[in-house]
């Protein structure tokens, strides 16, 4: 009895915090919580080192996957010891959370780009345009689905991976306030949060092997466009009244 319980709570251990810093002396006891570099750079040369460190983890993802993964073969293509490794990353888990801040951060410099345009009579052109101009950034990058798939990996990848997902909302709940004024903020809100899942999901399954990734992109654009021009009737309907 003693060894299934044992092996029981081995299983619920979280891998991400085995070597963090916050982590507790019992693993099994750890709850979820965001995975953050030990330190981020100060100064240029550190910043190059850091940046190097990241540049090569994304490589070396891109072509092993993430279980295969190791922070030592990191460290050996950047061409530094594995102590400056460890000075800024923990572990891999924490590196692949740095990578997906960069990828969500990129994305969130797009919507820069189209903020404003709603709610204009052609959002619905904005929308293909702008669901193009993501989907440019998936097959360009084969290894944002890498970072996202690894974000899936343990309950601390996938609680931080949830913060990025959460503030990207909050900028599109933004964008969407003018095509829907009329709805409440919190429904707005969750809105956004399912466009941000949808769309990263559809993105990573339309780069996926032997998928049509165009014929996925088109149906990931006709199930935005349904969803907002439901959410605009509502809130005009709701106007109205």
């Amino acid at each position: 009895m003693e060894s299934i319980t044992s092996s029981r709570a081995s299983r619920r251990a979280d891998p991400a915090l085995a070597a963090a810093d916050n982590a507790s002396d019992d693993p099994t006891t750890d709850v979820p919580q965001e995975l953050l570099p030990r330190k981020r750079p100060t100064q240029e040369r550190s910043r190059r080192k850091f940046d190097g460190l990241l540049a090569a983890s994304r490589d070396l993802l891109t072509e092993v996957g993430f279980e295969s993964f190791t922070c030592e073969e990191v460290a050996s293509r950047a061409d530094v010891p594995i102590g400056t490794l460890y000075q800024f990353f923990a572990n891999k888990y924490v590196i692949v959370c740095e990578l997906n801040r960069q990828d969500f951060a990129s994305v969130r410099d797009e919507l820069e780009q189209f903020d404003g345009v709603i709610p204009s009579l052609d959002w619905l052109r904005f929308l293909d345009s702008f669901v193009d101009h993501l989907a440019k950034l998936w097959t360009s990058d084969p290894s944002r689905r890498e970072v996202w798939l690894a974000m899936q990996s343990t309950p601390s990848t996938r609680a931080t991976g949830k913060i990025s997902e959460k503030q990207l909302a909050e900028k599109i709940a933004t964008m969407l306030a003018p095509l829907t004024p009329r709805t409440p903020r919190d429904r707005r809100i969750m809105m956004a949060e399912v466009l941000v899942h949808v769309v990263y999901s559809m993105l990573n399954f339309s780069v996926q092997d032997g998928q049509q990734h165009s014929e996925a992109v088109a149906e990931l654009k006709r199930l935005m466009a349904a969803y907002l021009l439901v959410a605009e009737k509502e809130s005009r309907t709701s106007q109205e009244h």
